[in-house]
């Protein structure tokens, strides 16, 4: 069974910085495209970035210049550095990936990981 968990939310003031990581684990044949949802009370859900194997990365407007996501192909992990951070940015964060099981190929997603940005 494949699973994602994100660490790294917590609370911090605006203008501060966060990163957060993902470990996709289980019986992993591959991984293709990985990224970073959100969700704030309230809202839809909303992309936040992407990363593809071949690290093309795309960035809502919201969060470009911004943000930073990376993966490590060797450790299965993607992560998301979260810099000059606003109250808007305060969210559930939710990692998700597209992954090659040896039950076949499926879109995955983590338990989410609280982000809260207020002085």
């Amino acid at each position: 069974q494949v699973q994602l968990l994100e660490s790294g939310g917590g609370l911090v003031q605006p203008g501060g910085s966060l990163r957060l990581s993902c470990l996709a684990s289980g019986r992993i044949v591959d991984i293709y495209t990985m990224g970073w949802d959100r969700q704030a009370p309230g809202k839809q859900r909303e992309l936040v970035a992407t990363i593809t194997s071949g690290e093309i990365t795309t960035y809502s407007d919201s969060v470009k210049g911004r943000f930073t996501i990376s993966r490590d192909n060797a450790k299965n992990t993607v992560n998301l550095q979260m810099n000059s951070l606003k109250p808007e940015d305060t969210a559930v964060y939710y990692c998700n990936a597209d992954i090659e099981s040896y039950i076949g190929r499926r879109h995955y997603w983590g338990q989410g990981t609280q982000v809260t940005v207020s002085s």
